[in-house]
């Protein structure tokens, strides 16, 4: 719900703000200005009117580009975003220069448990069922906590508003790759109910890289099995008051070892009261709970055997205070038990408590000037670490269709249990080592963008810099005394590193049905080294300097019963460096520069609606055959053209 600011003396006629409010309210229609934003300032907002630089990808292009999960999405949207492969084939970010443990992901508002290689278990965020997806870069700690240093990534599910829904849909694509889903929507007078289930599968396949000497090639690339169930019930006996209760249970095995698949699982649910006690003030209260398990399965003697669990309770209370004049007070706290169990760590199971309390202030200067000022405290029993964290946005709009965003704000990523206590062999190349006496890691985040939008076009440009303070991460491996046979990799507090850049972008959006977008990325980031000088080996590939995505669609509706999108979506990466070891099983062999080339991948796409109900869809992924000469961890795992088909049945709308 859109809150309007009231009038002073010094501000223009009731009649121009009108007028400057239709003229924005026309803009949004055509360029989806008008989405509801909630992850910027935890209070309901319009896009154009946000203070905070926030991108939305609606669910109009989340059906044009049918990704299977968020990486496939992230990627075909956002320039500057990376996945690549750590140790074991698990998935990693990179987000414009931070990594997976520094952009906080959500799914309504909502963290997860559980974390693979410092990245949350991505699989886990099928696109299914999905009505927006909220990215706000830069630091959200003010508001967010810990891990929202480098942005924030907000995934909103549908609820469902028609007295029944049944929605069937099914994909099926190279290397055995299947995906199948069904949605069951009701609704009555009080209460409302929605149902999800999803099941992809891939198998493993096979790669073939020309001789290198690096020893992390990859000859195999592993598939898996995922089943993921959600359902969200919402119960509203008035429109002032309604409860939302939810239940989620997720599964994914993957086989490196035909006697010993590895078990991913999680255990979700949740309650939510929202409670509008006047037209001035509305309360929130949540409880949310989330279990994430790790096992091996021992086909012989058909054990699960368990060696990792992170259970995350939380609760939440959140209030807003409306005034006249449009203005809204914000303040909230929260308090959660995070409990890990994980075989690798002393005594192998840890737990502590966190607590905050929050507030912030969303001031309408003006109607041409808003600022939205917050503060944060947080308080972590392990270690007894406390953090207070600022942040300050401000919107100017001098013109009907500019709006000019500034902001600082300041992040921290308080260290996991696993960086404070972890004691593990990885794979016979080092004993990764925890670091009881870890700094929090402190970031302070400046940004400038500006969105213009005349006619058909809509133009952006941006740009931040970020200075981050003790970043964790692994340090140079050491030997404790000569006997060892494997070096110890401690996790430590580096030397200060900063991260800068800017993105420019321009959109389209003819009424003949054609539409464009291209966005280009520069990131620059500093060489990370420890606290003596020393260059850090990064497991992990660095930010590509240069990053271009570009979409081109053309949309029309033929008949009554035909209608069809075609669609074209690139994105061209520039090559990197990356400091690596010459031999990670003899890191005595010391560093060496590695170079990775650019490359380009594209996907030709095509959206046939037959009806109001029947949607058939069509792409050729990596269109132009992209492979890498040599499939490292840290490259694209692609072997060539892949072709998609698949089927989506609302099954409500055939009847």
């Amino acid at each position: 719900m859109e809150r309007n600011g009231g009038m002073t003396a010094t501000m223009p006629s009731v009649s121009d703000s009108l007028a400057y409010e239709a003229y924005l309210d026309s803009i949004s229609r055509k360029f989806d200005l008008g989405e509801v934003v909630v992850t910027g300032t935890r209070t309901p907002k319009f896009l154009k009117d946000t203070p905070i630089q926030t991108r939305v990808i609606n669910s109009k292009d989340l059906a044009k580009l049918d990704a299977t999960n968020v990486q496939d999405l992230l990627q075909q949207e956002l320039p500057g975003v990376e996945f690549s492969y750590a140790m074991n084939q698990q998935t990693h970010l990179n987000f414009s220069g931070f990594g997976g443990q520094g952009v906080l992901f959500l799914v309504d508002g909502e963290r997860l448990a559980g974390e693979t290689m410092d990245d949350v278990d991505f699989t886990r965020l099928n696109m299914d069922n999905v009505e927006r997806i909220e990215i706000v870069k830069g630091a959200a700690s003010a508001l967010y906590g810990s891990n929202a240093t480098g942005g924030v990534i907000n995934i909103i599910t549908k609820q469902n508003k028609q007295p029944w829904t049944l929605n069937v849909n099914a994909r099926y694509a190279k290397h055995n790759e299947q995906r199948y889903g069904a949605s069951f929507g009701l609704n009555g007078k009080y209460w409302n109910n929605m149902l999800t289930a999803n099941f992809n599968r891939m198998d493993n396949y096979d790669v073939h890289s020309a001789a290198d000497p690096v020893t992390r090639i990859i000859s195999t690339v592993y598939g898996d099995k995922t089943l993921n169930i959600k359902d969200q019930l919402v119960w509203a006996p008035s429109k002032n008051f309604n409860l939302t209760g939810r239940a989620g249970y997720f599964f994914r095995e993957t086989v490196r070892s035909a006697d010993q698949p590895e078990r991913y699982r999680d255990f979700s649910g949740g309650l939510r009261m929202n409670w509008n006690i006047s037209d001035s003030d509305d309360l929130q209260a949540s409880y949310a709970f989330d279990q994430y398990d790790k096992s091996d399965y021992q086909r012989i003697t058909r054990l699960d055997i368990r060696d990792y669990s992170n259970v995350q309770n939380s609760l939440r209370l959140l209030y807003n205070h409306s005034f006249d004049r449009g203005d809204v007070l914000t303040v909230g706290s929260d308090l959660m038990h995070d409990y890990l169990y994980n075989t690798n760590l002393e005594g192998e199971t840890r737990k502590q408590n966190s607590f905050d309390v929050f507030a912030q202030y969303d001031w309408h200067i003006t109607y041409k000037w808003e600022a939205v000022a917050a503060l944060r405290y947080d308080y972590f029993s392990d270690g007894r670490d406390s953090h207070v964290t600022p942040k300050l946005n401000i919107c100017y709009k001098p013109l009907y269709n500019l709006a000019i965003r500034a902001g600082y704000g300041m992040g921290f990523r308080a260290p996991t249990l696993k960086e404070k206590y972890y004691n593990f062999d990885m794979s016979g190349i080092w004993i990764v080592e925890g670091n009881a006496n870890l700094k929090s890691e402190v970031s302070h985040n400046f940004n400038l963008s500006a969105e213009y939008t005349k006619g058909h076009y809509n133009f952006t440009a941006s740009m931040y810099y970020n200075k981050v303070k003790n970043k964790l991460s692994t340090s140079a491996p050491y030997f404790k005394s000569p006997t060892d046979k494997l070096p110890y990799l401690p996790y430590s507090n580096l030397d200060d590193y900063s991260v800068c850049g800017g993105e420019i972008g321009a959109q389209a959006r003819w009424n003949n049905g054609l539409g464009a977008r291209f966005t280009y990325a520069y990131t620059k980031e500093q060489l990370a080294k420890d606290k003596k000088g020393n260059t850090i080996n990064n497991q992990y590939i660095p930010a590509r300097e240069h990053a271009l995505n570009v979409r081109v669609d053309y949309d029309r509706q033929f008949t009554k019963h035909y209608g069809m999108n075609i669609g074209l979506q690139g994105r061209v990466l520039s090559g990197v460096k990356n400091v690596e070891y010459k031999d990670y099983y003899d890191v005595s062999q010391g560093t060496v520069s590695v170079s990775y080339p650019a490359y380009t991948i594209w996907k030709l796409s095509l959206s046939q609606r037959i009806g109001k109900a029947v949607k058939v869809n069509a792409a050729l992924d990596n269109l132009f055959g992209y492979k890498p000469k040599y499939y490292y961890l840290n490259s694209p795992i692609t072997d060539g053209v892949t072709f998609q088909v698949g089927m989506s049945i609302d099954i409500d709308k055939l009847l």
